[in-house]
């Protein structure tokens, strides 16, 4: 990875930048100049996932882009239901994207809500043929991420949880650092009231918006963020809250929503 101006956090097989551009319910035409108009803005992490139906589209808007391969952190999503396929799943994904390997590929959802850990394997064995950099996955509990570690040896770089002011726990982001796992939240903004006065306060404070404050938190916490929007100047914003820094109270004003 080249990217210097994103923060990033370690994972096994590179860096994840900790803000991206999620896509989820972003279809289309409108899905593609998303992720254009994302990466021209200098977004460099786009998450996608085979049940989105749009990696088509996302392929074709990193090509639009002109942007080498080793400069966007690029993230697809096995189905739950494609557990027992996932090596033809990967090859169609990897043919739909126009890409020969991704940064991270992620379990989307526990398969028949068991940990699976013969979907798992399968992950590693991508991995370790260089198809995949990172292996995560999406929706698991601690217990069944320790399920898959007690079966073979190996945590998931990456748990893609909901997360949110309402969702904040710090034991549960313990708990994954314990593990080697990083946090990455998606829905942050629709999991919160952003009229709380924790975070208008905060936006007042920094001349920011409160959808900016509650993204800001997530880096704070170390959790990677992926919001999602097709609109240029929202795509902006998000990215702009890299420019300030929330202070200790502003931040445990935050953290506090998730117990009001």
């Amino acid at each position: 990875m080249t990217i210097t101006s994103i923060p990033t956090l370690p994972l096994p097989g590179g860096r994840i930048p900790v803000v991206g551009l999620g896509t989820w319910q972003s279809e289309g035409d409108e899905a593609e100049r998303a992720v254009v108009a994302a990466i021209e803005l200098g977004y460099r992490h786009i998450d996608t996932a085979t049940g989105y139906g749009n990696e088509a589209q996302v392929g074709r808007a990193l090509a639009t882009a002109g942007v080498g391969r080793d400069d966007v952190f690029l993230t697809t999503k096995l189905p739950p239901d494609h557990a027992g396929r996932e090596r033809r799943t990967l090859t169609e994904s990897l043919a739909a994207l126009g890409v020969d390997h991704l940064d991270l590929w992620l379990v989307h959802w526990p398969p028949h809500r068991r940990a699976t850990p013969e979907t798992w394997q399968a992950f590693r064995e991508a991995r370790d043929e260089g198809l995949v950099r990172s292996i995560g996955v999406s929706n698991y509990s601690i217990a069944q991420i320790d399920e898959l570690v007690a079966v073979t040896g190996e945590a998931p770089a990456v748990n893609q949880i909901p997360y949110g002011p309402k969702d904040h726990d710090l034991a549960l982001l313990a708990a994954h650092r314990e593990r080697g796992v990083v946090v990455e939240g998606y829905s942050p903004l629709k999991r919160v009231d952003l009229g709380a006065d924790a975070l208008v306060r905060a936006a007042e404070a920094h001349g920011v918006t409160p959808a900016q404050v509650v993204l800001r938190w997530h880096v704070q916490h170390g959790v990677v963020v992926i919001p999602k929007s097709v609109r240029p100047e929202r795509l902006k914003e998000n990215l702009d809250v890299l420019g300030f820094t929330l202070d200790d109270a502003e931040m445990a004003a935050i953290d506090a929503l998730g117990h009001a």
